[in-house]
């Protein structure tokens, strides 16, 4: 399968602005910050998220993106899609002219996969991915606390 930087960086930027936004629209430079992805390839990547209707920019001081739709209601393949990333396990790309002009002996193997694929990412929503990060970092501050908790006790 060929998902590229392309369709991560941009799963990842949307989760960032569903993390950020919840106050104000998040510059492109704060994602560009955080994740470290290129401003310039941001600037990309949201052209198309934006026209496919997943983001809204606001422009001017204090500007920046926010999602268009409530985050429950964007899927993984949403975001893939709108950058134009294929989901594609096949020499072919679906054409079925793999070997000789012909399609291979493997061919309807690989077009399975793809299917499994894109019902997997399709069953994932920015909601869930920014739930499990939530979640991710309430047990992280909760071992720090408990750890930090243990050195005070053990001080006499």
């Amino acid at each position: 399968m060929r998902l590229t930087t392309k369709g991560r960086f941009a799963v990842t930027a949307m989760v960032d602005v569903a993390l950020h936004a919840t106050q104000s629209p998040v510059p492109l430079t704060d994602i560009s910050a955080r994740q470290g992805i290129s401003l310039s390839y941001l600037e990309q990547l949201f052209s198309k998220l934006r026209r496919c209707a997943l983001v809204k920019s606001a422009r001017g001081p204090g500007g920046g993106y926010r999602l268009a739709k409530p985050m429950g209601e964007v899927t993984v393949a949403d975001i893939i899609i709108a950058v134009d990333e294929p989901i594609d396990a096949t020499q072919c790309a679906g054409k079925e002219n793999c070997r000789d002009d012909q399609k291979c002996l493997t061919h309807d193997l690989w077009m399975r996969l793809n299917e499994q694929i894109f019902e997997f990412l399709r069953s994932v929503t920015l909601g869930e991915l920014v739930e499990q990060h939530r979640a991710r970092q309430a047990n992280v501050v909760e071992l720090r606390d408990q750890r930090v908790g243990k050195r005070s006790q053990s001080e006499p």
